[in-house]
């Protein structure tokens, strides 16, 4: 994660609401934009500093910790 600036990983999020582990995110690391997506949606391999992706259950349970990627 080179150049990528603050916080980068969020296990303490783990088993938490995926909406507030999002606003909890963007509160702990302004320079990204924290995206709620449920487990098993395709997504693109690109890597980005300015993202993170919520893993969330079908009840929006965080399921793994979200990292900047």
């Amino acid at each position: 994660m080179s150049g990528c600036r603050g916080k980068n990983s969020w296990t303490e999020l783990v088993g938490k609401n995926g909406e507030d582990a999002a606003v909890k995110i963007e509160q702990e690391n302004p320079h990204v934009h924290a995206i709620m997506i449920l487990d098993g949606t395709p997504v693109t391999g690109d890597f980005r500093c300015d993202r993170v992706r919520v893993v969330v259950d079908c009840h929006e349970i965080v399921l793994r910790t979200p990292t900047i990627g």
